[in-house]
């Protein structure tokens, strides 16, 4: 049914893929599509076969994507029925932008 996708913000944990959390694991395994940041170890986009994946990270002090584009693009994907996972290096509720992410996805 259109509308029924859901977003998944998932920490990608401290660099070793072997670290992420059980969850975050099955999110990935079942993902339509993966927006990733260039901090997180891109071993862990294995995990998501079927998924497109998409790099929305920053290279040196330049925003491949800015945030309100990331919180459109997660929007319009769920709003297509896609299962999204955000995929963000560390964790995200520390060290990114998730209050943002999660403001927007309201």
């Amino acid at each position: 049914m259109p509308g029924d996708g859901k977003v998944f913000l998932v920490g990608a944990g401290p660099g070793d893929p072997r670290l992420i959390t059980v969850r975050g694991l099955q999110c990935l395994q079942v993902a339509d599509v993966v927006l990733y940041d260039g901090l997180a170890n891109l071993a862990l986009l294995e995990q998501a076969p079927r998924a497109e994946k998409i790099s929305v990270g920053k290279h040196g002090k330049d925003p491949i994507w800015q945030q309100s584009a990331i919180n459109k693009r997660l929007i319009a994907l769920a709003s297509e029925g896609k299962q999204v996972v955000r995929l963000k290096g560390g964790d995200p509720a520390v060290f990114g932008r998730t209050a943002e992410e999660l403001t927007a996805l309201q």
